[in-house]
Order: C-alpha cells, then structure tokens, then sequence
C-alpha cells in the first residue's frame, strides 16, 4: 500500500514539474487527490457491487485521462487501477478491465506522441500493469493452495485420530476375546480337572474308612490330576502375560 501513494504522490510531484503554468497546477492536485481517495476507499471496501465497481473503474479511467495522458508517468495511474482490478474482480471481468487499461495507456500515448514515440513510452505502463494483475493472480493461487493443503492436513489428522480411535477398539475387542478365550479354557479344562480332584478327594476319603488297601493308587490318581491342573493353570498364567520385543 506505501507503494501505491508514493507512486501516486511522485506522479503528482512529476505532473506539477512537467506542467509549468501554474494555473492548472490546482486541477492536477484536485484530479490526483480525488484518484487518491476513490482508489483507497475501494481499496478499503472491495466488496461493492459488481455495478458500482464498474462505474467506479470508469470514473477513474476519466480522471486519468482528464491529466496529461501524453506524459508516460501519468499512465502508470492505469497500471494501479489493472492492480486494483485483480482485486476486486475475477474471471473475464477482470481481465477485460486489464486489457481496457492497457489500451488507454498505449492509446493515449500514441494518440498525443505518436505512433512509435507512444507504443515505446506505453510498454512501460502496459507491462506493469500486466504484471501486478499477474502478481495478484498468482497470490491468490497460492493462498487457494494453501488453504487447500490446510484443509487435506486437517482431514487427514482426524482420518488419523478416527483410525488411532478404530485401533483402540480394536485392541480392546481383542482383548476381550482373549478374555473369553481364556474363561473358556478355564472352565472346560482347569475347572473340570479341579472337580476331579474334588471327587478323587471324596473317594479317598470313603476308602479311607473302607479299603484302606486302594488308598495308594487313588492318592497317586490325586496327585496326577493336581499336576495336571498345575500345568494347565501354569500356562495359562504365561498367556495372560505381556509379550516383550
């Protein structure tokens, strides 16, 4: 923005020290300064509308032929404008104006010096104003991708959170039909092995007080099966413990 209004203020200082009839000099202080402030008021409210936008454009393209059109300074005021309406506008509309600035830069040159001295003092203007609608053009690609990739990282954070959130459910269902898997060893082996003890247990007891001669091999049936279970329950335990890398 500085950049603008020391353009506009050198082009004002240029106009008045090309103009020596001091007459005018008011004329061309009153028609940069109304540039000025319709520039920077739009500058400031680019949402208008698309009508009132082009009208503006209009009345500012006026103004800057009402200066001296055949002073090549003078036409760099057409080059802001093309900066200005890669601002406000998109599509053809904004190319159009581009291309119209264009002309009037060249075609006010030409028109006042000549076809060669003005198509030569008008490629200046011409191309800058290309250039700086190019520059916008460019800008707003940029921040068009940027906002883009903002918006895929942001996706693929929450694709990631949900497959961190998928995973710890998936570790749980795991763990519970470990859980399950286990519960149902216990009953089918550990526990049935346990409840013959128990009945082995009973038996002795009653061969205790009957047959005390078939007490020896019942113990060792006993012993056996408290074995077994010892076993299973070991293994079992080593199951439930966490796996080490």
């Amino acid at each position: 923005m500085l950049a603008v209004y020391l353009v506009i203020t050198a082009g004002v200082a240029r106009s008045l020290a090309s103009t020596p009839t001091r007459d005018v000099w008011p004329w061309y202080v009153g028609l940069h300064f109304a540039y000025l402030v319709l520039f920077t008021a739009v500058l400031w409210r680019p949402t208008l509308r698309p009508e009132l936008l082009h009208v503006y454009f209009a009345c500012q393209s006026a103004i800057v032929l009402a200066l001296n059109p055949k002073l090549n300074f003078v036409t760099v005021l057409f080059a802001l404008l093309s900066y200005q309406a890669a601002l406000v506008f998109t599509g053809p509309p904004r190319w159009a104006w581009v291309g119209l600035f264009a002309l009037f830069s060249g075609g006010s040159l030409i028109f006042h010096l000549g076809l060669l001295e003005g198509l030569a003092l008008g490629l200046m203007p011409i191309a800058m104003g290309v250039l700086l609608a190019a520059y916008v053009i460019v800008n707003e690609e940029i921040e068009s991708a940027r906002s883009k990739s903002q918006m895929m990282l942001d996706e693929l954070r929450e694709a990631h959170q949900q497959l961190q959130e998928y995973a710890n459910q998936v570790e749980e269902l795991a763990t519970m039909e470990e859980r399950n898997r286990l519960a149902r060893e216990l009953h089918d082996s550990v526990s049935q092995t346990l409840f013959s003890i128990a009945l082995n247990t009973r038996s002795t007891q009653i061969l205790l007080e009957r047959d005390i001669a078939r007490i020896k091999p019942q113990l060792e049936q006993l012993q056996e099966l408290t074995q077994n279970a010892l076993a299973q329950m070991r293994s079992l335990i080593a199951q439930l413990r966490p796996k080490t890398d």
